[in-house]
């Protein structure tokens, strides 16, 4: 008879718990699809999900919960499409001092910094492995923070971006990078690299056709792949179904990847028109983080900040990005929204949108960039992305209004990911 009694009370309070909604009320609502906010709306939640969307303020039942944002402008969760949780900074003495757990501590840390910033996805491409970790500790919920689409290891050419050896003596590093630390050459190699990352289950694959800023390669720009090896590497991921971006400063580097498929072009910072009509062409997605170019700029003006080396092309690549950007957006390029969080301090993701708008892109349009172009870009726009019935309840509201001064996008006051509140 006892047991029967608590069977029937653990039911009755499943179903009240269940039953509850959340009444999302919304002064200002920028859904991610119209192109003018919607007032005075209510958003309502159920669960992990958006169910409905109604004009007014509705209150619901007195079960029900009632958030009061009426004079706030709530939007999409904000999607970032270029981020490293693994680090911050650019220090290379790291390279050599920092343990696994050392990083897995700091990622979450970055992580959650991220989440509170309003940004309720990222895609991180590209760390030491711990990156994939984190996405695991995320999705379990033992880890507050943005939902995670991961590269794991990045990919580049003997002499690449991601050979961690470049620059440094041969005996400096206790075996020879291969494969198994993404450093890959000729189709064979590439296959093996792509189908390592998957294994350890990478969400994407992420190679550099380029040399970088922040390594110690003479050339960041130079062409580091063949097309052929780009299709190898594409390829082998598509049958996966896995997407590829691709790390690239140099216009022959981006034309190459380009023409091998790769879903996006990162940086892009010497992006000709060539590059640009072909993007266009083959509907290739375009991530500018001018606020990393920016960042690595100012510090290489800050003498011994950087190696002499490295501060050259900071100064080259930092004060060209935003300039790249303003061409590519007047050209219609399609842009999804990245920042390369890690390389400046995470949790300054916000500042991308000032930058963007600086170079022309209208307040409307940038806020999409992270929302539906972003979503569009990593394949979960029927998860993510916009505010419509179905989707998941990411939901993020800032002080002000973001259409007037863009600024405002730092105001962060409400952040709901899959109907859990994190601050408010």
């Amino acid at each position: 008879m006892i047991k029967n009694l608590y069977f029937i009370a653990f039911l009755l309070f499943s179903s009240v718990a269940f039953a509850q909604k959340t009444y999302i009320q919304c002064g200002k609502l920028i859904d991610g699809k119209a192109n003018a906010p919607q007032t005075q709306v209510t958003i309502i939640v159920e669960g992990k999900t958006i169910t409905g969307i109604e004009k007014g303020y509705l209150t619901g039942s007195s079960a029900d919960r009632v958030i009061n944002l009426q004079n706030k402008t709530v939007m999409p969760g904000l999607i970032d499409c270029h981020v490293h949780l693994e680090s911050q900074g650019t220090n290379l003495l790291e390279t050599f001092t920092l343990t696994d757990a050392d990083i897995a501590y700091n990622a979450a840390v970055y992580a959650k910094r991220t989440l509170m910033a309003g940004f309720t996805t990222v895609r991180d491409l590209g760390g030491s492995g711990v990156n994939i970790s984190l996405r695991k500790a995320v999705k379990k919920g033992l880890v507050d923070g943005p939902r995670i689409i991961t590269a794991g290891r990045a990919i580049s050419a003997s002499g690449g971006h991601m050979d961690n050896s470049d620059g440094y003596r041969d005996d400096a590093f206790n075996h020879k990078m291969g494969p198994d630390d993404g450093v890959a050459d000729g189709r064979d190699e590439l296959i093996k690299a792509v189908r390592l990352q998957i294994k350890r289950g990478s969400d994407v694959i992420k190679i550099a056709s380029t040399g970088g800023v922040l390594d110690l390669s003479e050339n960041g720009s130079g062409a580091e792949f063949s097309i052929d090896e780009i299709k190898a590497v594409v390829e082998t991921a598509k049958d996966y179904g896995l997407r590829v971006a691709c790390h690239a400063h140099g216009a022959e580097g981006i034309r190459r990847a380009i023409l091998g498929g790769v879903t996006s072009i990162e940086h892009g910072t010497f992006m000709n028109d060539e590059d640009m009509q072909l993007a266009i062409k083959y509907g290739t997605y375009y991530v500018p983080t001018i606020i990393a170019g920016k960042s690595v700029a100012d510090s290489a003006k800050i003498k011994g900040y950087f190696p002499p080396v490295i501060a050259r092309k900071a100064l080259e690549v930092g004060t060209q990005i935003q300039q790249t950007f303003a061409r590519a957006y007047k050209a219609g390029v399609k842009i999804a929204f990245g920042t390369d969080a890690g390389v400046y301090d995470h949790g300054k993701n916000y500042m991308e949108f000032q930058y963007m708008v600086e170079a022309g892109m209208p307040p409307m349009e940038a806020i999409k960039s992270a929302t539906t172009s972003a979503a569009d870009l990593l394949g979960i726009s029927d998860i993510t992305g916009s505010i419509t019935t179905g989707k998941s309840a990411d939901i993020v509201a800032v002080d002000g209004n973001p259409l007037e001064d863009i600024k405002t996008m730092k105001n962060i006051s409400f952040v709901m990911k899959e109907g859990k509140i994190y601050t408010q």
